[in-house]
């Protein structure tokens, strides 16, 4: 890890809204994995967001939107995120995700796939355009017009849109777990 978590007690007034903003948010969103340490310091990307607050609190914010406002199917949603964790090997990330799409009853199999970057072939239709629009994208380029006509035919415009920011949000929360060298708390 290569920045110190911050205790409550050590926050700044320019960081002490954003910890309790994401503090509230992942109480009531993220709440399948670790993410708070033993002395209340957030762990995962949410500690290097606190360290630079004014681009934290962007990136923050943009984590609300994509995660409250979701109008995507939730699986498909995990499908997406585990291609872009798995292909950045962003291991708080994959980890993170695998707490949430366990919970979701998502097979260990198809877990085991996603992260080994192998499309599972039990995936729903909703699953599969997640997965091949998430792929495309982490692979670099223009995303393939038949991936994305088929994702706007299957989640409409509005959800089309979601899944590729979606896909770059992980890629960025995938960045900073992996330019910071975030680790993964054991598993309980």
């Amino acid at each position: 890890m290569r920045l110190p978590l911050i205790p409550p007690a050590d926050l700044t007034d320019a960081q002490r809204p954003l910890y309790e903003d994401m503090k509230a948010g992942i109480a009531s969103n993220f709440n399948d994995f670790k993410t708070v340490d033993a002395d209340g310091a957030l762990i995962g990307p949410w500690n290097p967001w606190l360290h630079e607050p004014v681009i934290g609190k962007a990136v923050w914010d943009l984590t609300k939107a994509m995660s409250m406002q979701a109008t995507l199917p939730d699986s498909a949603r995990q499908v997406a995120i585990l291609v872009t964790g798995a292909h950045f090997d962003a291991a708080y990330e994959i980890y993170a995700h695998i707490a949430v799409a366990e919970r979701e009853k998502m097979p260990a199999r198809r877990l085991s796939e996603l992260c080994a970057n192998i499309k599972p072939v039990d995936l729903s239709d909703t699953e599969s355009v997640a997965y091949d629009v998430a792929f495309a994208l982490v692979n670099g380029g223009v995303l393939p017009e038949p991936c994305y006509r088929l994702a706007v035919d299957t989640f409409g415009q509005h959800g089309a849109n979601e899944l590729i920011y979606l896909v770059g949000l992980y890629a960025l929360v995938s960045m900073t777990l992996n330019g910071f060298n975030v680790p993964v708390p054991e598993r309980d």
